[in-house]
């Protein structure tokens, strides 16, 4: 296999990937949005942010059901993973992932996926700040189980972690029960005024923001293309950054830490 260390073209992979969610997503009629460090890369640098190495999309929760259940690809070149459709799987989100790469990172150790784009799910959470907590914490530890029922027994060889999974791994539920359960958490019955990604890859409760702002789309430049978002999403990076237009000090300026790989 041929390590990709040339961040423009692992960048190429995955903004192909990019493309082939919106062209998806625009003849369909599904939701998407730029999010997180994406977004924020669109609004501040017309691209990428310089040191940034993945790209992140929301859809609100309808159209990710929509998007997990009829997304297909005759050609093969691109695979969708979730965890209710793909054994293995450790995350509570998706992603379209391209078959002809591998990744190696920590979390996926002895289950490598290809390059990707990830994909979060929008839900609407309570009013309440009380029993948002309480969700999210609720949500936290289901994972926590999840994962350690997953991972091999001796993933590391401390006492207190081995005799943690072992433990999980003794419960009399399934993955995919915990799963049902995330997802009912995850679950605000009813419309509230308040939406976050939910995820264990979200950044925390204190990101939620007004459902308001995806009342509508507008189109922000990614690299030379046009795509999606949230109108209100100056909103959102305020929330979510505060002051988004300014850098970062450089201490800060966080990569992701994978190996990519072409296949043989």
């Amino acid at each position: 296999m041929r390590q990709i260390t040339d961040k423009d073209e692992l960048r190429t992979l995955q903004k192909s990937i990019l493309d082939e969610i919106h062209k998806y997503c625009i003849s369909h009629g599904i939701t998407y949005y730029l999010a997180s460090g994406s977004l924020l890369g669109a609004v501040r640098h017309q691209g990428y942010i310089p040191w940034d190495d993945d790209i992140d999309l929301y859809m609100p929760r309808a159209d990710y059901e929509r998007f997990v259940r009829e997304y297909h690809d005759d050609s093969g070149r691109y695979e969708l993973l979730e965890p209710r459709r793909t054994k293995h799987y450790v995350y509570t989100f998706a992603k379209l992932s391209d078959t002809r790469t591998i990744m190696h990172e920590d979390a996926y150790e002895g289950y490598p996926i290809g390059v990707n784009v990830d994909i979060f799910p929008l839900d609407y959470v309570s009013d309440n700040m009380m029993v948002r907590r309480l969700v999210f914490t609720l949500k936290r530890q289901v994972f926590r189980i999840c994962i350690d029922k997953i991972v091999p027994l001796l993933r590391d060889h401390r006492p207190s972690n081995i005799l943690k999974r072992l433990v999980c791994k003794m419960l009399p539920v399934s993955r995919l029960m915990l799963i049902r359960l995330m997802r009912r958490l995850e679950w605000h019955k009813g419309k509230s005024s308040t939406v976050v990604n939910m995820t264990e890859m979200g950044p925390g409760i204190e990101a939620c923001f007004s459902a308001h702002a995806l009342d509508g789309t507008v189109d922000l430049p990614f690299e030379g293309k046009m795509y999606k978002t949230m109108a209100g999403y100056k909103e959102y990076l305020t929330y979510t950054y505060g002051d988004y237009m300014k850098l970062p000090p450089v201490d800060q300026r966080q990569t992701h830490k994978f190996e990519a790989y072409w296949k043989d």
